[in-house]
């Protein structure tokens, strides 16, 4: 019994996080930032899941006879005494290993290709000539370095696609998306300089911003 009990609560515990780290993947990916109140909503979630998935398992699979809230406060409550300290102090230590800026994993020299919808919707360019990319209604807008003149392509593309093939990217606004590398300066609170020119921040992805 005892087998089945830490061989199971492992195991759920294992895919509950890894459940979590989809829903984390999924809402960062929709804001483009973190912070406490959003650290503290994954653990809450980690939690109810793995309430949820355990009591399933205590029921169906080992004919437990706890009712759901005995099961709770004899069970899962010190589990969870002991399992969030243990939760908060390995996601920070995983957080100080990331690299600082994760962009850097791509080397500036690096050649990129951005594809369209289309076939011929094609770029290729060097990410560090890459300055920014901007909605253009079906399209996307790409601004680029070619030497030192500003270029400019159309391509049938979304701008969230383009987020994802180049993760590198910053998103400043829901229209915009930035190299980090190319900026240059706050102009107002409201709008910054890049390598020749300048772009609207929104005031939801501000904050991201200015933690870089």
């Amino acid at each position: 019994m005892w087998i089945l009990i830490s061989v199971g609560f492992s195991l759920i515990a294992f895919l509950c996080y890894g459940l979590l780290a989809v829903f984390q993947k999924f809402l960062y990916q929709k804001v483009s930032k973190w912070n406490v109140g959003f650290e503290i909503t994954s653990i809450v979630f980690f939690q109810l899941l793995f309430l949820i998935s355990t009591y399933v398992y205590y029921k169906s699979i080992l004919n437990g006879g706890y009712a759901f809230l005995e099961f709770f406060r004899t069970i899962i409550l010190k589990l969870a005494l002991i399992s969030t300290p243990i939760i908060i102090f390995a996601r920070i230590y995983v957080v100080q290993l990331i690299p600082a800026k994760v962009e850097n994993i791509l080397p500036e020299n690096e050649d990129i290709i951005i594809r369209g919808e289309n076939k011929l919707d094609i770029l290729k360019i060097m990410k560090s000539d890459l300055i920014c990319v901007s909605n253009a209604q079906n399209y996307v807008e790409i601004f680029f370095l070619d030497g030192h003149q500003l270029r400019t392509k159309l391509i049938r593309s979304t701008l969230k696609k383009i987020q994802n093939d180049c993760d590198f990217l910053v998103q400043i606004h829901r229209s915009h998306l930035i190299n980090p590398s190319h900026f240059k300066s706050w102009k107002n609170p409201d709008t910054i300089s890049l390598t020749q020119i300048e772009l609207p921040v929104s005031k939801n992805y501000k904050e991201h911003l200015l933690s870089l």
